[in-house]
This record gives C-alpha cells, structure tokens and sequence, in this order.
C-alpha cells in the first residue's frame, strides 16, 4: 500500500507562489507515475498535472501550463507542484495521487492512491 500526504497548501493573494509537496510512504513510488488533481466547491475534481515515472514526460492542464510545474524526486518518494503567478481561479483543495503505471494520465480514474488533500486560497 502507497500512504500519499500532501503539504504546502495555504492562502496567498493573486500573483504569489506556493509550492506543493507530496510524500509517499510505504513502498517506493519510483515505478509510479504521479498527478496532481485540484477540487474546488461545488465543482468536479480536475486534472492538473502528472508526471511519469521517471520525470521525462509531464502533462498540465491548459489552465496551469506556464504557471504551474510539476516535478517529482524518486530518491526522496516525493512529488511537487510548483505554482506561480497564481489566481483566484487556483482555489481548490489539491490532490496527490499515484497510478500503477509508470505513463502518467490525465484521467483521476486511473490512480489507484490518493492523498487527503490540501487547501490552496488565492484573494485577488
């Protein structure tokens, strides 16, 4: 089993920055590719980013490309999210998960771990 828990989140105005961090433990998820997926109230929960495996290969969703980044160091079982220049629209509670694969998705169907979660609010 993959525990997936998730840091970093808090509240910022609009243009700052917060870094998200994700720590897997119980097993090494340096086979695993990794996602990072947002919810926001009264809204469905969202792609953001992934990662695969290794880290050659990252997806973001058109609304965080150029602003977030997503990057993982498998020495370490941690994945994070950079996000800059952020906006009121970023508020959301943010999700790590993992898959059992080493290709990242864009789909939350298919991850098989998932964090609890952290709270990200943007004040313009």
């Amino acid at each position: 089993q993959v525990q997936l828990v998730e840091s970093g989140g808090g509240s910022v105005q609009a243009g700052g920055s917060l870094r998200l961090s994700c720590a897997a433990s119980g097993r090494t998820v340096s086979r695993n590719a990794m996602g990072w997926f947002r919810q926001a109230p009264g809204k469905e929960r969202e792609f953001v980013a992934a990662i695969s495996a290794g880290g050659g290969s990252t997806a973001y969703a058109d609304s965080v490309k150029r602003r977030f980044a997503i990057s993982r160091d498998n020495a370490k079982n941690t994945v994070y999210l950079q996000m800059n220049n952020l906006i009121p629209e970023d508020t959301a509670v943010y999700y790590c998960a993992a898959r059992s694969s080493v290709l990242l998705s864009t789909s939350s169907f298919t991850y098989n771990y998932w964090g609890q979660g952290t709270q990200v609010t943007v004040s313009s």
